[in-house]
């Protein structure tokens, strides 16, 4: 396990945002604890015909506002309290964009780039039948993650239509469109990370052009933020992928660069154009006016935070910023847009393709993106503001509202005898 616990800094972000808003303890003590963790043994048949267990998790933080929502992670390094906390992140990202779901996330431990694609379709089929009675419609929607997408939605919902007797789409988001995803959704998160900077620089008059960017992570998210970002004019300077990085200052080719990942090529053997290799602990400390951190959590530690240059950060990824990071940047002045407000354009999509699938219609992507992007301004704005009046960094504004939504929705329901 990592030496930075994602749970703890979950949970002292709460404590934090309570401080501000004086809660007593007992407001926001059923935040601190997952409702329900479950962990289960996956077999599966492998192709050379032995068999191979896989360790797999659904946890489900609250339910407060309403059915659990959240994405399931196929990763060698998966662990309980990283999931513990992303789905944390999520009740709290689902509440500051005020979307009725509550929080979930469900992991397995494995590389999927050493399965086969039946061997997927196997593990995901038996970790469905094994997650079952936890999930639905009505109960808890889950969605692709890291290391998992529209393919594995699309066998995650067959075999649970097939356990009911009935096709139901709503149980997943991120579905392949054919079977009821939405348009909109795949580059959902990327294009909302893209409203966000671009709102931010409108508010802050500051101009694109003069904007440069370095990202971190060139995965569904990354390399739709950066296409996103050339489009609106900024200049990209550096990007990275798990094999390390490029830096160009005048500018990378970003069309070119997005070729080649698009064709699941990594960067390393990436050669055209003009660039220096850099590695992803220099990609974070190059000198830029943002940098967007979109891998994993915990890349942005106190030990980078201390020789960091860029001016400000958006997360793109979750919990990419570790606590004592926090502290450090808060004393240099780099304001960060937080996962749970930057990264919230995905599950606000995922929010359009459930609706659509309950009620059974078809929206245009332009529907879609219209929602997506009224949601993350009206956030953006609201923490800006929240951040002014209370005089507090973006982070702490974002749970600050959010907990304000959650504690209400909690002094509202009660506690059953």
């Amino acid at each position: 396990m990592s030496q930075y616990n994602a749970f703890e800094n979950f949970i002292a972000n709460i404590e934090k945002a309570a401080a501000v808003l004086n809660l007593p303890e007992s407001d926001y003590a059923n935040l601190k604890i997952c409702e329900r963790e479950l962990k289960v043994s996956i077999p599966v048949e492998m192709d050379n015909g032995g068999v191979k267990v896989f360790e797999g998790y659904r946890v489900q933080h609250s339910s407060l506002r309403g059915p659990c929502k959240g994405g399931i992670r196929y990763h060698q390094d998966v662990e309980i309290e990283e999931v513990k906390a992303l789905a944390g992140w999520m009740t709290f990202k689902c509440a500051l964009a005020n979307l009725p779901y509550g929080g979930a996330k469900g992991g397995v431990i494995v590389d999927p780039s050493e399965l086969s694609e039946k061997e997927l379709e196997k593990l995901t089929r038996r970790y469905t039948i094994k997650i079952l009675p936890f999930i639905g419609p009505n109960q808890d929607i889950p969605a692709p993650d890291v290391g998992t997408n529209s393919q594995i939605m699309s066998w995650l919902m067959d075999t649970f239509s097939a356990m009911k007797g009935y096709t139901i789409p709503g149980v997943v988001t991120g579905k392949d469109v054919e079977i009821g995803g939405s348009l909109g959704r795949a580059e959902a998160t990327g294009r909302g990370l893209h409203i966000v900077i671009k709102e931010f620089l409108m508010l802050n008059n500051i101009s694109p052009a003069t904007t440069r960017v370095a990202i971190q992570g060139l995965g569904n998210v990354g390399n739709v933020t950066a296409e996103y970002l050339h489009k609106l004019r900024c200049k990209i300077i550096a990007v990275s992928d798990v094999s390390g990085g490029i830096f160009n200052p005048d500018g990378l080719d970003i069309k070119s660069i997005l070729q080649h990942v698009r064709a699941k090529k990594l960067l390393s053997s990436y050669e055209e154009g003009t660039f220096t290799r850099i590695t992803n602990k220099e990609l974070l400390l190059t000198p830029c006016e943002i940098l967007i951190p979109a891998a994993l959590q915990n890349q942005i530690t106190a030990e980078i935070a201390k020789e960091l240059k860029a001016k400000v950060i958006i997360e793109a990824a979750n919990g990419p910023t570790t606590t004592d990071a926090d502290t450090i940047l808060a004393q240099k002045n780099i304001p960060i847009i937080p996962d749970i407000l930057a990264n919230a354009g995905g599950v606000i999509a995922s929010y359009c393709e459930w609706v659509q699938n309950m009620q059974g219609i078809k929206w245009t992507v332009k529907q879609v993106n219209e929602v997506v992007q009224t949601h993350l301004i009206e956030s953006l704005n609201l923490v800006i503001q929240t951040s002014q009046d209370y005089k507090i960094s973006y982070r702490l504004a974002a749970y600050v509202v959010a907990l304000t939504r959650l504690v209400k929705a909690h002094k509202l329901r009660g506690i059953f005898p």
